[in-house]
């Protein structure tokens, strides 16, 4: 049995190597063996937390088939990873599950129409990637009710969601321009809120703008519903993953840039073979042909161009969900060269 000070110097000498100034490569292997990033890669697949009741960003049909924006993004993560964009398990989740859900590890990622908030970033302990999708909330009423402004809404009810950034809105604004006699009716299910609107339990709705365009598609007699030309707040929808994982964060990010980044480069599913010989050094290290760019993030060099290949770029994954489906313009969704606040920071 070893005496008390050999058992001291053992153990010093066998951690030295861990804590040492010239032990810099080893000590990168033990602070990024436990983070998200691995554990993923280990798995094999992405676990993300979606809404599964909004067409157009998360919609699960009764084929138990997922589709919209939110969807593709984490497709665009397996196939960043995996190179298969079907390594995805989605999970439902409601305004008040998804943040625990975050937290506790049930899910890896978050894409599930959430808006990016100081208190979300901060006290929620949540990492918000890059937006992709500038939102703005509205009201949508029966035509038939004669309402055309949010003051028309005095003394009625308003369905909305609880536990969300849309029922202090609706509270801000309404007091903002003195409507003190209307009644909002809350609701813990996307589901449940649409259909006590549609039973006429109250006589608008409020949420995102593109949501409520979203469910209008889908409503009986949708011609018979109008969403105000009202906008209530800022909503940069986009995905997040749990505070200080930065591995796991710096991969979200740049894959998100990544669908920015080709659209802007020109890069698409259809194209992208053509620019396998691009002498422009841009797109050689966009593409992973140059340089080793992924290395530094823990994804394959080609990362960006497993993404083009199975899911296209963001013009692509936004007119196949909601463009031609919903009928939404671009807006501020546009790239920054076209006017829009769509910006990917270089990949050099």
């Amino acid at each position: 049995m070893f005496n008390k000070p050999h058992f001291i110097l053992i153990t010093l000498l066998l951690t030295m190597p861990l804590t040492a100034c010239g032990g810099g490569s080893q000590t990168s292997q033990v602070t990024t063996s436990s983070n998200r990033l691995d554990t993923i890669k280990q798995r094999g697949t992405v676990i993300c937390g979606v809404n599964g009741e909004v067409p157009g960003f998360s919609f699960v049909d009764e084929n138990g088939q997922y589709s919209g924006l939110d969807v593709d993004v984490c497709r665009a993560i397996a196939a960043a990873l995996f190179d298969d964009p079907e390594k995805v398990e989605y999970r439902k989740l409601s305004a008040q599950e998804r943040f625990p859900a975050v937290q506790s590890g049930e899910v890896d990622i978050l894409n599930r129409n959430t808006t990016w908030t100081i208190s979300r970033d901060t006290t929620n302990g949540m990492e918000f990637a890059p937006t992709i999708f500038y939102d703005g909330q509205g009201i949508m009423v029966k035509t038939a009710s004669g309402v055309t402004s949010m003051e028309g809404l005095a003394g009625k009810s308003i369905c909305v969601l609880a536990g969300t950034t849309t029922e202090q809105n609706l509270a801000d604004q309404m007091q903002k321009r003195g409507v003190t006699d209307y009644n909002p009716v809350t609701f813990e299910d996307v589901d449940a809120l649409y259909a006590a609107y549609q039973e006429g339990r109250c006589e608008g709705v409020t949420a995102d703008r593109s949501q409520l365009v979203a469910r209008r598609s889908i409503i009986p007699n949708s011609n018979e519903h109008n969403v105000l030309d009202v906008v209530l707040s800022k909503e940069p929808l986009g995905p997040a993953v749990k505070n200080n994982d930065s591995a796991w964060f710096d991969a979200v990010k740049w894959i998100t840039f990544s669908l920015i980044q080709a659209e802007e480069f020109g890069i698409n599913s259809q194209n992208l073979a053509t620019f396998e010989n691009s002498e422009d050094p841009n797109i050689r290290r966009f593409l992973g042909l140059d340089d080793k760019l992924g290395e530094g993030i823990g994804l394959p060099n080609d990362f960006s161009a497993r993404i083009v290949k199975h899911v296209g770029n963001y013009g692509e994954v936004y007119e196949r969900n909601i463009g031609q489906p919903l009928g939404l313009d671009r807006g501020p969704n546009k790239l920054w060269t076209e006017g829009g606040l769509l910006y990917s920071p270089p990949f050099r």
